[in-house]
């Protein structure tokens, strides 16, 4: 395995602070007299046990249910790693679990199922779905991923969102619009190419849609997805339809020749030669982990805004912008779904943090700035509400 650890940062230093798992649960009360076990459990819990019966939407209120996300995972697309199955991906649970309490204020539970069958899948989340108020699916593969989040948002009735696919596509989305205002572009006239047309791939494409760009082709591992490629998929036939206006057949060569952005969320590799054909002073974000699919001194030699997803160097589109702000705003306001006017708005907010401080290596704020959550919690919120595909219920009060 590569070591690709920032510097200073040794394994000694990680396998000690993840031994014995980053997670615990505490008591919210005191449990030190008879009186306390009498409130806390029995049999005063019988009496709150009766009233979720009688109306159970108080669940949200008198559980944790409310404020409790599930971390989800098959163990089928962890990281960069793949396929490393369940037991492999629950250290990244755990971690994402603290970001949510950390940065959203929102308990969380990892859960890792030890199947990867969809049906499976399926039946297993939607039995575990009442202990929670929304569930984040994460490193699940593509395609299943797609069909997985459609069937699951379809029939639960609380929140739900694959990070791996809207986390990644907020915060580039975000990263493109202040990208744009330093190279005096509009999202209406560029020409994007996006390298990969996996989960991200495939999120990134239908946000920046719907946020206004009009020129996007896509590549995968055999080239440009155009309409007469056979065979492809459905998600591929999808995109296919949606994209690639001028109908461009071939490699990331041609896809690249006079483009504006290119957007990297595959394992391949761009050359010197592909680059030199964009477009002047082109915005290049490779977000492959950890190894850029431009290499850096490359992506400088030619880029103008330059984005990856390495927390060592500048704009780092790191998914922890996002969701705990999307999940908090759509638990703040009593959202059934996650809608793409939703997560739009959070693009928008994570854009607008910059403000003033815009700058060529400052187009996303930094993971840590505590502003991030509650601005992007409060636009979700307030996107949610004026958005009927969001399925409102009552506020938290």
């Amino acid at each position: 395995m590569t070591n690709n650890l920032p510097a200073g940062i040794t394994d000694e230093e990680i396998f000690s602070a993840h031994r014995g798992g980053k997670l615990e649960v505490s008591s919210k009360l005191s449990l030190e007299s008879k009186r306390d076990l009498s409130v806390s459990y029995t049999p005063g819990v019988a009496r709150v046990c009766s009233a979720i019966q009688d109306d159970p939407d108080l669940v949200r209120e008198l559980t944790w249910a409310g404020r409790n996300v599930a971390i989800i995972s098959d163990g089928s697309a962890v990281l960069g790693l793949g396929n490393i199955g369940p037991a492999g991906a629950l250290p990244v649970m755990e971690g994402k679990a603290q970001l949510f309490k950390t940065f959203g204020d929102l308990n969380a539970v990892p859960i890792v199922l030890g199947t990867q069958d969809l049906e499976e899948l399926v039946q297993v989340i939607t039995a575990l779905a009442p202990s929670f108020g929304a569930i984040n699916l994460e490193d699940i593969s593509a395609p299943r991923c797609f069909e997985l989040e459609e069937r699951l948002t379809s029939t639960l009735d609380i929140p739900l969102m694959h990070d791996d696919q809207h986390g990644t596509a907020v915060v580039t989305t975000a990263g493109l619009v202040n990208a744009c205002k330093l190279t005096d572009r509009a999202l209406g006239d560029l020409r994007v190419v996006i390298s990969g047309a996996g989960a991200a791939g495939v999120a990134i494409t239908r946000m920046l849609l719907k946020a206004g760009v009009q020129d996007i082709t896509v590549l995968d591992s055999r080239g440009i997805i155009h309409k007469d490629r056979s065979p492809l998929n459905e998600v591929k036939q999808e995109l296919a339809q949606l994209t690639n206006p001028r109908n461009l057949h071939g490699d990331a060569g041609v896809a690249l020749r006079g483009a504006d952005v290119f957007i990297g969320v595959s394992a391949g590799t761009i050359t010197e030669q592909q680059l030199s054909g964009m477009a002047p002073e082109p915005i290049l974000f490779s977000l492959a982990n950890p190894d850029p699919e431009i290499p850096y001194a490359l992506a400088e030699k030619y880029g103008r805004v330059i984005a990856t997803g390495r927390s060592d160097l500048p704009n780092q589109i790191n998914n922890v912008l996002a969701f705990p702000g999307i999940f908090r705003g759509a638990l703040d306001s009593g959202a059934r779904r996650i809608t793409p006017s939703m997560m739009l708005a959070a693009a928008e907010a994570i854009a607008g943090i910059v403000g003033d401080q815009l700058a060529t290596d400052y187009i996303v704020p930094s993971p840590l700035d505590d502003r991030v959550a509650g601005t992007v919690a409060a636009a979700v919120a307030k996107a949610a509400k004026l958005d009927p595909a969001a399925k409102v219920r009552v506020a938290e009060k």
